[in-house]
């Protein structure tokens, strides 16, 4: 997906030419038509897309593979075309990289989400995303077909974690919130939610193979290949490196520099996120509001505070 040039070139195209979608580099041509067709939808496209590597970039920041990478989009590293999983020994277990498309994560909510008494229409939402995300996958150029069924695979799953989040959103109206009229719609949950969740399937998702079934091939779970691959679990295909040193070729950007929690036992603590190189110490004066007070009527008066913290960075 062209996150980054929807993100950079389309922050500065008015959408009202049929020609501004030339401009989004690393469209296949079905996605260039759809936004020939949809112009009017594209803002709300770029903004997507703008919230998704942010939210990729918080929600992974505490592993060593921390979604760097997306910056570089369209012209993708090996990290993120070679749909591996990220070997990292933490206590919850393996982290492996079945990349869903970014974009399809809050596709709707931006493009055509509602709120304030009016619905998401998520049904026409998740057909245009569908269209937009998956026409790679019919290019010949896009990769193995094994690969184009993973990524087919695992954008479904991300539609139906879109369906799964739906709920029921109401807002009071009254003197003095009273309440005495309700309005109640079905809405998207936050972006923060719905990237948690996809973490979640991240953090088990299958290894699979490409074996031939009958008359065709599938996926097949690697391990248990007389288990079949359910329709909710993500899928990757190929092991990847520990991320810890700085490779080029393999996409790693490596851990040298990343911050590190000193007291933390997870994917962030010093140890892992160092891969046991160690770390340095050094201190920082923050400059913070404090002893803030309220004056009638109306403004709040605060002094400056400063107060001395430590960090821990990787080795």
């Amino acid at each position: 997906m062209a996150l980054g040039g929807l993100t950079v070139n389309g922050s500065s195209v008015a959408w009202n030419e049929s020609e501004h979608c030339k401009l989004l580099e690393g469209l296949v041509p079905d996605q260039t038509q759809l936004c020939k067709r949809n112009l009017e939808l594209m803002q709300s496209v770029v903004n997507a897309a703008k919230q998704t590597k942010l939210i990729c970039q918080l929600t992974f920041s505490d592993m060593r593979w921390n979604c760097s990478s997306i910056e570089l989009s369209p012209n993708f590293t090996p990290d993120l075309l070679k749909v591996t999983p990220l070997p990292e020994p933490v206590p919850q277990g393996s982290y492996p990289h079945a990349p869903v498309d970014p974009l399809l994560l809050k596709f709707l909510d931006q493009a055509f989400g509602g709120g304030g008494g009016c619905g998401d229409n998520l049904r026409y939402g998740l057909q245009m995303g569908s269209a937009f995300v998956d026409a790679p996958m019919k290019s010949s150029k896009f990769g193995t077909q094994a690969t184009k069924l993973m990524n087919l695979h695992n954008n479904a799953v991300g539609r139906q974690v879109l369906m799964d989040s739906m709920e029921t959103k109401c807002k009071c109206h009254g003197v003095s919130g009273s309440c005495s009229v309700k309005t109640c719609w079905k809405g998207l949950q936050d972006l923060p939610h719905i990237a948690d969740e996809l973490k979640s399937k991240y953090l088990a998702a299958t290894k699979v193979i490409h074996r031939q079934m009958g008359t065709r091939k599938h996926l097949v779970h690697k391990e248990l290949d007389i288990r079949p691959v359910r329709e909710s679990e993500l899928l990757y295909l190929n092991s990847s490196p520990d991320y810890c040193a700085r490779n080029p070729k393999l996409g790693s950007y490596g851990t040298q520099d990343r911050l590190c929690n000193k007291t933390s036992l997870g994917s962030d603590s010093c140890n892992l996120m160092c891969c046991g190189r160690g770390y340095n110490v050094y201190t920082e004066t923050l400059v913070e509001r404090c002893q803030c007070k309220y004056y009638w009527c109306c403004y709040v008066m605060c002094k400056k505070c400063e107060r001395t913290v430590e960090r821990y960075v990787c080795k």
